[in-house]
Parts: C-alpha cells; sequence; structure tokens
C-alpha cells in the first residue's frame, strides 16, 4: 500500500483550479491513503471563507484525509524539524505530524505545494514532494 501525508496547499490547488491542480489531482489519486493534520480543515475552511466559497464545499475534499491525532507533544519531531531550517507555525506543525505518523520519513511520502516546506520535507528525507514550480 501507498500512503502519504497531504499538505492543505494540495487540495486548495485543485478545489480552486490553480495551475498545478491537474497534477496534484492525479497525484494524490495513486496514493491509497492520505494523511493529515485536522489543522488542514482549519486552514482549507479558513481559505473558503477568505474566498467566500460555501463550506459545504470543503467536506467532499475533507473526506479524502485519514486524520493524524497526536496523542503527546511533538517536541522531538519539531526539533528535528527546525534542525532543518525555519518554517512558519503550521507548516512545522504539518511536517512534525508526518515525522509522529513515521519516525523514518522514507517509508512516507509528503506532498506539499510550499517551496520552504517541501524544502525542509526533502532535508528531512520524505520522499513525493514537489512544489509550484514542478
Amino acid at each position: 500500500m501507498k500512503f502519504a501525508y497531504v499538505d492543505t496547499s494540495c487540495l486548495v490547488a485543485i478545489i480552486f483550479g490553480e495551475e498545478p491542480a491537474r497534477g496534484v489531482a492525479k497525484r494524490l489519486r495513486a496514493y491509497d491513503r492520505l494523511f493529515s493534520s485536522n489543522l488542514l480543515e482549519a486552514e482549507l475552511r479558513a481559505t473558503f471563507e477568505r474566498e467566500q466559497v460555501e463550506q459545504d464545499a470543503a467536506e467532499e475534499p475533507l473526506s479524502w484525509v485519514t486524520w493524524v491525532y497526536p496523542n503527546r507533544p511533538l517536541t522531538l519531531e519539531m526539533a528535528r524539524v527546525l534542525a532543518m531550517g525555519y518554517l512558519r507555525g503550521a507548516d512545522l506543525w504539518h511536517l512534525a505530524c508526518g515525522l509522529f505518523l513515521e519516525s523514518d520519513p522514507r517509508q512516507l511520502h509528503f506532498l506539499t505545494l510550499d517551496e520552504r516546506q517541501a524544502e525542509i520535507a526533502s532535508s528531512l528525507n520524505f520522499p513525493g514532494l514537489w512544489g509550484r514550480s514542478e
């Protein structure tokens, strides 16, 4: 089975038909299961509100995701991420959740369209990355 952790940027690209959307959708379909932190829901719903999109439109893309609910502080995972470089809090949280899900990043694809997050994820040895320029 093929698993991936998906960042909010991927779903936003698909939903709003951004330039990389076709490639993103195709890539997501290649995985048997997609994981994400429930922070993705907050980020997606905030984007819908900002763009004046009905909140009901979030239900389908959110149904694609299996939620990661850490049962402890992610201090060690965050330190591991930050050792590779600075990230904003939400991007740090997503990568820390990916490491919580799979401590060996080579075993879990991390999917994002955020260039900085992709750079740090690559430094951590997560496969399956791509950014807006790819």
